[in-house]
């Protein structure tokens, strides 16, 4: 158990496309409250105590756009931008080999992963998942669903849950995970698949948001708007 507060890194996600959304950009640079979608993490990302490094992960294409659009909320703090992968496990994997050095040095505990397509994700959740992340290793948001079909059309059994991120790792034990992943060329589906399959921590299920949806589609940015503004007396 850690006997200091976490230092951490950030890795926002935001190589996708985002075709569904119907944009000719990025869906993480179209406007959300007046500014990028994007600069919404960005800024809770910053309220982070002991934020050691704070990564963005990009399409090559979109570096000059994504750098011009958040320059204006970063205030005094660097971001790195890194190119992303064909997919987000590839992706992933080359923004744990930008923090190898200081991964290995100790200066980072706690890796948190966050899509940056999901804007409304608080300070609050960013917390719990760092914080349960820096005493068990592992920790994933999660939200209540409803009843689900199985691809049979059975229903699923009750009790299951939504992942959401942030997803918060010790960033050690992630490193050698993705190391390991890599030396077996598999790809995980998700930043847990992979920490799951080579260490024996036990991925720890912290309280979801139900607001902290994720912009797929031009209805989600729709509702986003309206959950970002205060309903009128």
């Amino acid at each position: 158990m850690n006997t200091h507060p976490a230092r951490v890194a950030i890795v926002l996600l935001a190589a996708g496309a985002g075709s569904r959304v119907g944009a000719e950009v990025n869906k993480v640079l179209l406007p959300l409250d007046g500014i990028p979608v994007l600069a919404h993490s960005i800024r809770t990302a910053l309220t982070v105590p002991d934020l050691h490094r704070l990564l963005v992960v990009v399409r090559p294409e979109d570096r000059y756009a994504v750098s011009a659009a958040i320059a204006p909320h970063l205030g005094t703090h660097d971001l790195w931008l890194v190119d992303g992968g064909p997919e987000r496990h590839d992706s992933e994997y080359r923004a744990l080999e930008v923090l190898r050095g200081d991964i290995d040095a100790g200066e980072i505990d706690v890796v948190a992963l966050h899509d940056a397509a999901r804007p409304l994700a608080t300070e609050a959740l960013f917390a719990r998942v760092i914080e349960t992340a820096a005493r068990h290793g592992a920790a994933v948001p999660v939200v209540p669903t409803g009843q689900l079909n199985q691809t049979d059309g059975s229903l699923a059994r009750p009790g299951l849950g939504a992942v959401q991120t942030p997803q918060a790792f010790s960033a050690g034990a992630l490193l050698l995970a993705y190391d390991a992943a890599a030396a077996d060329g598999f790809g995980g589906t998700d930043t847990a698949a992979s920490l799951e399959r080579y260490t024996d921590l036990a991925v720890q299920a912290v309280r979801g948001e139900r607001a902290n949806l994720k912009v797929t589609y031009p209805e989600d940015l729709a509702l986003a708007e309206q959950l970002l503004t205060p309903a009128s007396d």
